[in-house]
């Protein structure tokens, strides 16, 4: 071990978390069957990675579904074990939810019988040590590109949710925003004998169910003007709120490197934050198991498991 990573350590008691992150893993081994399989982490792409972490006083982090899955929550894109691999069923676009009454039942049906065990996810190795490093000074920000809410379960405090959170609900008429806890329990007065197990889930905590499951299945509407709820999600075919794309912009820029954890950057939001570091010659370092959009843009790039290879750096 360093001694700079051995001081960092000391100060903020690291150590005993990854001994806590080592136990829970090897419990929670069974939560990987969503994360693609990938080959073991070289000596060399360890050491340059550690290198670009030591080197970095303040690094902004880039995260996506891939450090989420180890938590046993699926994405949409890996080979072999994400939903678009596993089905053909596609996300609700933005422009069919607010259009189609019919879209909607269907969708809040699916999200109530999910939202049990989505919203009983908990923070893995990766959320965790992103936390300690935020509390070191080490990590300056965390952009996320998940809604599971993991990175303020695990205690990061400055977060950015690009795609807003599925823990809060928002009305598309006045703006009015209520927990989704206190949403769900709305739709169980209103739905007193819905009877679902959830079939799939999926990586905004909607699930399968069939037709006949949602026919019958009552939506709230607001209760401040009574126009449509939605989760404060940006969904596909809809744009990040300009503030929030701001925000991020400023953090980049505030920032001395960019690290990317479990990202393919498949869509434009998060890609955009690749060419925001690179006008603004912040070096970046990718961890992604397959190939992403910005590969060409990175310093370092390593194919591995976030929650593998983080433990390995801190251990170094």
């Amino acid at each position: 071990m360093s001694l700079k990573w051995r001081k960092l350590f000391q100060i903020h008691n690291i150590q005993q978390s990854l001994n806590f992150i080592n136990l829970t893993d090897r419990i929670s081994c069974s939560t990987l069957a969503f994360v693609p399989k990938c080959q073991p982490v070289g000596e060399k792409e360890l050491s340059e990675l550690e290198s670009f972490m030591t080197n970095s006083n303040k690094i902004c982090v880039l995260t996506g579904a891939g450090i989420s899955t180890e938590s046993g929550i699926p994405d949409y894109r890996s080979e072999g074990v994400g939903l678009y691999a596993r089905s053909d069923r596609r996300p609700v676009l933005y422009k069919e939810f607010c259009e189609s009454k019919q879209t909607r039942r269907r969708y809040w049906a699916r999200n109530y019988v999910g939202w049990p065990r989505f919203s009983s996810f908990v923070p893995n190795s990766t959320h965790k040590i992103l936390k300690n490093l935020e509390d070191a000074g080490k990590v300056s920000c965390v952009i996320t590109q998940n809604v599971d809410n993991l990175h303020f379960k695990a205690g990061s405090k400055n977060v950015i949710e690009l795609h807003g959170t599925a823990f809060r609900v928002t009305c598309l008429n006045c703006d009015h925003k209520i927990s989704r806890y206190d949403l769900q329990k709305i739709l169980q007065q209103n739905n007193k004998h819905m009877k679902a197990e959830a079939q799939m889930m999926r990586p905004d905590g909607d699930v399968e169910l069939s037709q006949d499951q949602v026919e019958n299945f009552v939506v709230p509407s607001c209760g401040k003007c009574g126009g449509i709820l939605k989760p404060d999600i940006v969904f596909f075919g809809d744009n990040v709120p300009r503030q929030r794309v701001d925000k991020v912009k400023q953090e980049v820029e505030m920032a001395d490197s960019l690290l990317v954890l479990g990202s393919s950057l498949s869509v434009f939001s998060g890609l955009r934050i690749i060419l925001q570091a690179v006008d603004a010659n912040r070096p970046i370092a990718i961890v992604n198991i397959g190939k992403t959009r910005a590969d060409q843009y990175a310093q370092i790039k390593v194919a591995a498991r976030c929650g593998e290879i983080l433990p390995k750096i801190c251990s170094l």
